[in-house]
């Protein structure tokens, strides 16, 4: 009996540590929300909003990734603590896991997800250009508390699971800018971002409509996008003179978009990538090819020869 007693008390403190873990990282979630943004409010931002900022692309490590604090080595070896979490979003396996309890990440994880190599892909080629994106780490993660496969069995386990390959997702900086729960933005708005008002140029917003078409970021739906105010454009009255648009679900990439986002016809294939033309037929329109998802919010998009020239400028 004595060894069935010690075992049911170990696993009542891990789940004792599981609890807190959770209220903890809720608690964080709540102070990160600084700002209750009205519709209003973010329209007028969104006319104001950038997409890019100048980065020295020769000097940027596509193999190290932003290296901010909480940056990871490529294969590092990463110890967490599994966060229950039973309303997480998406369709591609991930959970959530606690570093220490004020660090909470999201960890994508399994050789069938090509979420996870995509994700590194598309974000470091974003943030090496200067569009902004997510800092996404390729990792190896040794999860205490983790079924074997988590997101199919969210109920703590005893022991440890290794899960390899797998991916840690740290947020680009800002505080996020939402007028409701699920925030975002939609590709269709970018026509009311005004270069007179101070928002970005044409050429820079075509130029990303048509870095999204060259990725084939085929689930492009509002809740994928992200509308923050950069670190230091916050006011204490609550104004931001710094809004920032950017893409921030990026998994679903270099291969080729598909009508229901379906994660094995869209991630990863050099192959199939690499046949899927830039443009439409007719040169002359200058539209991007891509198809649009079911839930998406851009398709073969019309660009302007400057913001051609933008995004070759940069590529080259």
């Amino acid at each position: 009996l004595q060894p069935l007693t010690t075992a049911a008390a170990a696993q009542q403190k891990r789940d004792d540590v599981n609890e807190q873990k959770r209220d903890d990282a809720k608690e964080q979630k709540r102070d990160d929300v600084k700002k209750k943004w009205t519709k209003s409010e973010r329209r007028e931002l969104l006319k104001r909003a950038q997409v890019w900022a100048p980065t020295d692309i020769p000097s940027m490590d596509m193999r190290l990734g932003p290296q901010s604090p909480g940056a990871f080595q490529p294969g590092q070896e990463v110890i967490c603590d599994y966060v229950h979490d039973e309303d997480l979003p998406g369709t591609s396996r991930k959970f959530n896991c606690a570093i220490t309890k004020d660090d909470v990440v999201k960890v994508r994880y399994g050789e069938a997800n090509g979420k996870v190599e995509g994700e590194v892909l598309a974000s470091r080629l974003l943030w090496a250009l200067g569009f902004g994106a997510d800092a996404v780490y390729p990792v190896k993660v040794r999860c205490r508390g983790c079924s074997a496969d988590p997101w199919v069995n969210r109920d703590p386990e005893a022991g440890e699971r290794l899960f390899e390959p797998a991916a840690i997702e740290r947020k680009f900086p800002g505080e996020e800018i939402k007028a409701d729960k699920d925030g975002g933005w939609s590709w269709k708005e970018l026509r009311h971002v005004d270069e007179q008002l101070g928002g970005a140029p044409v050429a820079q917003l075509d130029a990303m409509r048509l870095l999204a078409v060259f990725i084939q970021h085929t689930d492009n739906k509002i809740i994928n996008e992200r509308f923050v105010c950069l670190p230091g454009g916050l006011s204490p009255a609550g104004a931001c003179s710094r809004p920032f648009l950017y893409m921030h679900d990026v998994g679903l990439t270099f291969r080729h978009a598909n009508l229901f986002d379906d994660n094995k016809e869209g991630s990863v294939s050099l192959q199939d990538w690499t046949a899927t033309p830039m443009w439409r037929s007719d040169p002359k329109m200058c539209v991007g090819h891509m198809r649009r998802s079911a839930t998406g919010m851009l398709g073969d998009p019309q660009i302007s020869e400057a913001g051609r020239k933008f995004l070759a400028d940069l590529l080259v």
